[in-house]
Parts: structure tokens; C-alpha cells; sequence
């Protein structure tokens, strides 16, 4: 793991369950990315909780659109890194709640050209 790790980080109930786990994960998610934002869906926020349960693995995730034509192959590029990470069936359950830029990691808004405290 980098040094410089971001403040802004989406807590996880997979985080107080198994962190070493929990971090194997984030970090496999780091590469899928949103192919017209170009940041990964970590960097973005868009992975809002990830819970261990017996024998399976549950995601709950947001798009940055509610039509992004690119959002069903992102949760199933999602599903199965979270499936192969962690060697246990993963499920993913979309979100109702609106993404927004402050979701995202510290110092990747300035990345994507947002500035203004992101």
C-alpha cells in the first residue's frame, strides 16, 4: 500500500470485519475504471460498502449518472474482481443514492480538474 494513503476513504463494514481482507479488495477494485472519467471506481467513491458474510461477498455501489451507459459492465466488472479477490461468490446491489464528487478520494478530484476543497 502507497505511503500517502487518502483521508477521504469510504469506510467499509468489510473494514472492522477483516481489514487485511477488507484491503486486498480495495485495492483489486483500483483496477476498474470508469473508461470515460478515466479514475478507478476506489477513486471515485463509487464502492460504498462491501460486506464479508459465510460464504459470500455483498457490495453496495453507485454510478456517477443514473444512466451511465457504461454501468452495467462496471458492476459486473466489479462483481467478478470482488468474486476472484476474495474466492467467495460476490453480490452487488445498486444504490438509490445520488453520487457526488465529494465521494471521491482525496486528491483524485484534482485529477479529474475539479478544484474548490475536493
Amino acid at each position: 500500500m502507497a505511503d500517502a494513503t487518502p483521508t477521504n476513504r469510504t469506510v467499509w463494514q468489510a473494514d472492522q470485519q477483516d481489514p487485511p481482507r477488507a484491503g486486498v479488495i480495495r485495492e483489486a477494485l483500483r483496477d476498474i475504471a470508469d473508461p470515460e472519467l478515466g479514475l478507478n471506481v476506489i477513486e471515485l467513491g463509487l464502492v460504498r460498502d462491501l460486506v464479508f458474510d459465510t460464504g459470500k461477498v455483498s457490495a453496495t455501489v453507485v454510478l456517477t449518472t443514473p444512466f451511465c451507459p457504461y454501468g452495467p459492465a462496471m458492476i459486473e466488472q466489479m462483481r467478478r474482481k470482488i468474486a476472484e479477490t476474495a474466492k467467495e461468490p460476490a453480490t452487488i446491489t445498486l444504490s438509490p443514492e445520488m453520487w457526488d464528487r465529494s465521494m471521491m478520494e482525496e486528491g483524485a478530484a484534482a485529477e479529474w480538474g475539479f478544484f474548490g476543497g475536493y
